[in-house]
């Protein structure tokens, strides 16, 4: 560990990364995120060790790996073991670096991960490393720089490395989630964090909102409101005060992005049916997209945008059907269950997951886009609306009435490890998740 000198050179905004001579990324053998039944890996996370002498790096040193537990386990991959179970102590041993590694497989730990933290002058350095106890070796080590209010970037920003080392994907940790919640009393978009901290409100229309959708880019959201008295179609970026509204006759809901484009979908009911259109980012038409006496609402792109998933009542019930975009050609894809709504493609782009109501209660499918399955993920536990994916396709965010008031809940892609992402004054849906962010 360098000196406390060394920190003299950070600039408390930003965090500076230094990987450790001789460390890999590259594993990718660890995790096979494509397998259903996902064994979880045992991984055990000790107090980081105390570099500095004060109180401030002994409390941090607890809270930064209690962060550090907390974020791993949310991924869904792994099983964090209990302290009370370890036999080493790094905060204790010469040094954090110098691992026994029977210590830790002999009592089932697969993975270990150590630290330590330096504080001076409201500046934080902390080293982590990732190690392989059985194969006995050092698969991260990094040296991480910046202000103590920098402390939830860094574990971040080292748990994206984990994810990388384990799976070869960054996951999820620099993600957003959008979502319209009662809490002031009226229905608004709200904007937490991934793992639901940060709560932020984004609308102050004092009426109904609906549907937020994120731009590929993350910098803009597009919404319907009421606050002109009937739900027009909003397109807002988040940072600047800049942005339009499409409000055309009738209806102008469901929007959704392409991918890659400052396009969008929604559906908009001018010429006297609810049909989806294309529109540019500044609001104007570009093309009808759907040509049917049926109500077609609720677009979903195809990671690629080359294919549209939506819901069209052509057969006589709401059901899911696909377009693609170079042949014109729409096929039903959905047969099981009358009522199938909400449609969101998984960004690896082979599933649909959606909303079915049978007997009066919706619950959460996936299908193939291939028509196989649906396997149904939500069983007898209220009401499940509003699936969306992770961008990494692992987990789905989505509402559910099973405690009560609708909260958001985050679950794999696959139905298991479901839990509550937040709880607030009133109640929580149409959850949205928002792709990977890109600071501007």
């Amino acid at each position: 560990m360098k000196s406390c000198r060394t920190l003299i050179a950070c600039l408390i905004a930003s965090v500076f990364i230094l990987t450790i001579p001789g460390v890999s990324l590259a594993g990718y053998d660890y995790i096979d995120i494509t397998q259903p039944y996902l064994r979880k890996l045992p991984i055990a996370v000790p107090f980081f060790k105390k570099i500095s002498a004060g109180d401030d790096a002994a409390q941090l040193s607890r809270t930064l790996s209690d962060l550090l537990s907390d974020t791993l386990d949310f991924t869904g991959y792994f099983k964090i073991m209990n302290r009370e179970a370890f036999l080493a102590d790094p905060q204790t041993d010469a040094g954090f670096a110098n691992v026994t590694f029977h210590d830790w497989t002999s009592i089932g730990a697969e993975l270990l991960v150590t630290g330590g933290v330096l504080v001076k002058d409201n500046l934080l350095e902390v080293e982590l490393r990732l190690y392989d106890t059985f194969k006995e070796k050092l698969l991260i080590g990094k040296r991480y720089k910046g202000g103590i209010s920098d402390q939830r970037r860094i574990i971040r920003r080292f748990c994206s490395d984990v994810i990388y080392s384990l799976t070869g994907d960054r996951g999820i940790f620099n993600t957003k989630i959008a979502f319209v919640s009662t809490s002031s009393g009226t229905k608004e978009i709200y904007i937490c964090e991934f793992d639901g901290y940060n709560i932020r409100r984004v609308t102050h229309a004092k009426t109904i909102t609906l549907t937020p959708a994120w731009s590929s880019d993350g910098q803009w959201i597009a919404y319907t409101s009421y606050a002109r008295g009937k739900p027009d179609l909003y397109i807002k970026h988040l940072k600047e005060k800049r942005g339009t509204v499409v409000s055309k006759k009738g209806l102008n809901i469901t929007p959704a992005w392409l991918p890659n484009k400052f396009d969008l979908s929604a559906t908009l009911s001018f010429s006297g049916d609810p049909e989806i259109y294309l529109l540019t980012g500044t609001g104007k038409v570009i093309k009808r997209l759907t040509n049917n006496k049926g109500i077609d609402v609720s677009p979903a792109w195809s990671p690629d945008g080359k294919n549209m998933a939506f819901v069209s009542k052509r057969s006589g019930t709401p059901q899911i059907h696909v377009k693609n975009l170079d042949s014109g050609q729409v096929n039903r894809l959905t047969f099981q269950g009358r009522y199938n709504t909400q449609p969101s493609w998984s960004p690896k782009g082979d599933k649909i997951a959606y909303s079915s109501m049978e007997k009066g209660r919706n619950n959460i499918f996936v299908i193939g886009i291939d028509g196989q399955g649906p396997i149904q993920l939500t069983h007898n536990e209220g009401d499940n609306e509003s699936p969306s994916w992770s961008p990494d396709g692992n987990l789905i965010v989505f509402s559910s009435t099973r405690e009560g008031p609708s909260r958001i809940y985050v679950m794999t892609g696959y139905g298991t490890d479901q839990r509550r992402l937040l709880t607030l004054k009133g109640q929580q849906t149409q959850p949205k998740w928002s792709p990977r962010m890109t600071r501007k």
